[in-house]
C-alpha cells in the first residue's frame, strides 16, 4: 500500500528562505503569518491530511460515489466524517476574508496546504476546491445580499459551490451553450438545460450546495458576448438563513471516469430552477474566469499533489526492492542483489521527479505570493505588476504542471515494473486521477492557445517583458556567484531561446495565425522550462545563504541544502537544454501540421 509524507520541511524553505514571506508582514493578512503560526499551519494540515485523508482514499477510489434512484449522491465511507473533521477544524477558512467567518491568512499559505490535501486525496481535496472558487466569484461579482447570504456558510464548509459550463454539446466554446434564463417577475431567474462533467455537483458531504451556473437570456446573442452567470442553490435559502424548498436541480447520473472515481461528477439537469443574476446580464463569462482562473492554479496544484506522492512512493520502492547489480560491481556484496537506486535509468526517473516536483512547487507558492500581492501590494505599481506575472503564468503553471504531474506519476509507475501496475500498490491509481488535470478547466493544449493567443499580447507585451527582466536582473546577478554560475548561465540561455522564439510569433503569427497555433503548446513549455529554472537559480541562491551561515538545523541542514544544490545542477544540464529543441519546433512553423488532406488521414 503506498504512503505520504507532507514536505513541510521542503514548503518551509520556499516560504521562509526563497520567498520570504516575513518581508510583508506589513500587508493586510500576512501579519498573521509569523513563521510559527505557519509552521504549525503546515505540520498540523500535514498531519490532518495524512491521518485523515490518506487512509481513505484508495479505498475511496475503489467505492466510488453512489447514486440513488432519488437523485442522492452517497460519497465513498468514510468521507462524510472525515469532511466534518476537514470543517471543524477549520481547514477550508485559512485565506478566507474574516468579514465572512475566514482566518484572511495569505493566499500562498492555503495554496501550500492545498498541496498536501490534494498528495493525500485528490478526489476529496475537489469537493472545498470547487466551493474556494465559486467564493471567488460570489466576492467578485455578486451583489451585498447574495454574498451575505450564501458566502459565510460557503467558508465554514456548512454549504458546498460548483461551477457549471460544460454541455453535452460545447466544452471550451461555451459560445454554444443551451441552457436558458428566463425571467420571473420578483427579479428571480428560471433556469431550464442539461450540464455535464460537474465536480461535486451533487453529494452528502454539506446540507446545500449552491452551483454557479451559466446561462443565456431571452434576446441574447448566440456567441459568448451573451452569456450570464446565475446563482442557483439546491436547496432554497430562508431570510433567516435557514434552508427552504428543494430547487429544481437534481444529478441525472454519475459519470463513469478512468480516475477520481472519490468525487461525485455529474450531470445535471436544471428544470426550471429558481437563480438569480450574479453581476451583469450578459457579462457572465468575465464573472466566470474568476472562478476559472483560480480553479485553473488548483489544477496546476494537482499536478504537483499526484506527482509528489507518486515521487515519494518510487523512492521507498526504489529502496526496498533488490534487483541486479550496479554496472560499476556490486554495490552490497553481502547482498543477493543491490536496490534499485545503483540504477542510472531508474535514478533518472527519479531526479526528473525530484527536479520537477521541487521546481513546481517553488513555482506554484511564488504563484500563490503573486495572488496576494496583486491585492494587497503597497502601490498600484506593485499590485499590477502582481497580476500581470500571474496572469501570464496561470496557463503555464496549469499546462506545464499537470503534464509534469502525469509524466511524474508514469514514470514513478515505471519504477515498480510489473507491480506498479497491480492497483494494490496504488501507482496506477495516481496515474489515472493524474491524466483528468490535463483535460479539465481547459484542455492543456487550450492553456498553451490562451499563453500565446491572449497573454503574450495583452498591454502591449507588458508581462511577458516583465518576466523576461526579472530573469535577466537575476541570472546577471548569480553569475557573480561561483556557485551560481553554471545554473545562471544554462538559464540565460534558455531564456535566450523564449526571448527569440517571442520575437519570431510577432514576426510570423500576424501573417499566418496557424505559425502561432502549431507552436503554441511548444511555447508554453519553453515558458515551464525558464519559469522553473527562475525557480531553481533562486532556491540554488537561498541554499548557498544557508551553508554560509552554518544553518545546520536538525530537520533538514546541509544535507537538505547540499541536495538542493546538486538537484539545480540536475535541471540546468538535463532539462533546462530542452529550450533549445523547444525553440527550433516552434521555428519549423505549420507547414507539415497544416499540410496533409484531411482525407489523409484515414479514418
Amino acid at each position: 500500500m503506498p504512503r505520504y509524507n507532507p514536505p513541510v520541511r521542503d514548503t518551509r524553505f520556499i516560504l521562509d528562505r526563497v520567498l520570504k514571506i516575513d518581508n510583508y508582514a506589513d500587508l493586510p493578512g500576512f501579519a498573521n503569518a509569523t513563521p510559527d503560526t505557519v509552521t504549525a499551519v503546515l505540520e498540523e494540515g500535514g498531519r490532518f491530511v495524512a491521518e485523515v485523508l490518506f487512509p481513505i482514499n484508495h479505498s475511496g477510489d475503489q467505492q466510488g460515489c453512489t447514486r440513488h434512484p432519488d437523485g442522492s449522491v452517497t460519497t465513498p465511507d468514510g468521507f462524510k466524517e472525515a469532511y466534518q473533521q476537514f470543517v471543524e477544524s477549520g481547514w477550508g477558512t485559512l485565506s478566507a476574508p474574516e468579514q465572512f467567518g475566514g482566518q484572511a491568512m495569505p493566499h500562498v499559505v492555503s495554496t501550500a496546504f492545498q498541496e498536501y490535501m490534494i498528495s493525500a486525496n485528490m478526489a476529496f481535496a475537489m469537493y472545498p476546491g470547487l466551493t474556494h472558487g465559486a467564493i471567488e466569484a460570489l466576492l467578485a461579482k455578486g451583489s451585498p445580499e447574495q454574498q451575505e447570504k450564501y458566502v459565510p456558510k460557503m467558508v465554514s464548509g456548512e454549504w458546498g459551490g460548483t461551477m457549471n459550463l460544460t454541455e453535452p454539446h460545447c466544452g471550451t466554446d461555451l459560445g454554444l451553450i443551451k441552457t436558458r434564463a428566463t425571467p420571473n417577475a420578483d427579479g428571480s431567474w428560471s433556469i431550464t438545460g442539461t450540464k455535464i462533467f460537474i465536480s461535486s455537483g451533487e453529494h452528502d458531504l454539506t446540507s446545500n450546495i449552491i452551483h454557479l451556473v451559466l446561462a443565456k437570456t431571452p434576446g441574447a446573442p448566440e456567441s459568448s458576448k451573451g452569456i450570464s452567470l446565475f446563482v442557483v442553490p439546491k436547496f432554497m435559502v430562508n431570510d433567516d438563513g435557514t434552508l427552504g424548498t428543494r430547487n429544481a436541480v437534481t444529478c441525472g447520473s454519475i459519470e463513469h471516469k478512468m480516475g477520481i472515481h472519490a468525487n461525485s461528477t455529474c450531470v445535471m439537469n436544471y428544470d426550471g430552477a429558481t437563480g438569480w443574476l450574479v453581476g451583469e446580464e450578459m457579462k457572465g463569462l468575465a464573472a466566470m474566469f474568476i472562478m476559472m482562473n483560480a480553479a485553473r492554479l488548483g489544477v496546476g496544484l494537482q499536478g504537483l499533489g499526484i506527482g509528489e506522492v507518486a515521487y515519494q512512493n518510487a523512492v521507498q520502492y526504489a529502496h526496498d526492492r533488490r534487483q541486479g547489480r550496479a554496472l560499476t560491481g556490486a554495490a552490497e556484496p553481502e547482498e543477493k542483489a543491490d536496490t534499485l537506486f545503483v540504477h542510472p535509468d531508474v535514478r533518472r526517473m527519479l531526479m526528473e521527479a525530484k527536479a520537477m516536483t521541487e521546481g513546481l512547487r517553488a513555482l506554484c507558492l511564488w504563484g500563490g505570493l503573486q495572488v496576494d500581492l496583486s491585492h494587497k501590494a503597497a502601490s498600484e505599481e506593485e499590485r499590477q505588476l502582481a497580476d500581470d506575472l500571474i496572469g501570464l503564468l496561470t496557463p503555464v503553471i496549469k499546462g506545464v504542471g499537470t503534464d509534469a504531474g502525469y509524466r511524474i506519476a508514469t514514470d514513478s509507475q515505471q519504477v515498480y515494473g510489473g507491480h506498479g501496475y497491480i492497483a494494490e500498490w496504488g501507482m496506477e491509481q495516481y496515474v489515472r486521477d493524474a491524466r483528468i488535470a490535463m483535460i479539465y478547466e481547459g484542455t492543456n493544449g487550450v492553456q498553451a492557445m490562451d499563453l500565446v493567443g491572449r497573454k503574450l499580447a495583452q498591454n502591449g507585451g507588458r508581462a511577458v517583458q516583465t518576466l523576461f527582466r526579472i530573469v535577466t536582473e537575476e541570472v546577471a546577478a548569480a553569475k557573480a556567484e561561483p556557485e551560481l554560475t553554471h545554473l545562471a548561465e544554462a538559464l540565460e540561455k534558455a531564456n535566450g531561446q523564449l526571448q527569440a522564439a517571442t520575437m519570431w510569433f510577432m514576426a510570423n503569427g500576424m501573417k499566418d495565425p496557424n505559425q502561432v497555433g502549431a507552436g503554441a503548446y511548444s511555447y508554453m513549455e519553453l515558458m515551464g522550462t525558464v519559469a522553473i529554472g527562475l525557480m531553481w537559480l533562486r532556491m540554488a541562491d537561498a541554499a548557498v545563504a544557508a551553508l554560509a551561515e552554518g544553518d545546520d538545523e536538525a530537520e533538514g541542514g546541509r544535507a537538505f541544502y547540499e541536495a538542493k544544490l546538486v538537484t539545480a545542477r540536475f535541471y540546468a544540464d538535463r532539462i533546462m537544454p530542452n529550450a533549445g529543441a523547444l525553440r527550433r519546433k516552434i521555428e519549423s512553423g505549420a507547414e507539415t501540421i497544416m499540410a496533409l488532406p484531411v482525407e489523409a488521414f484515414g479514418v
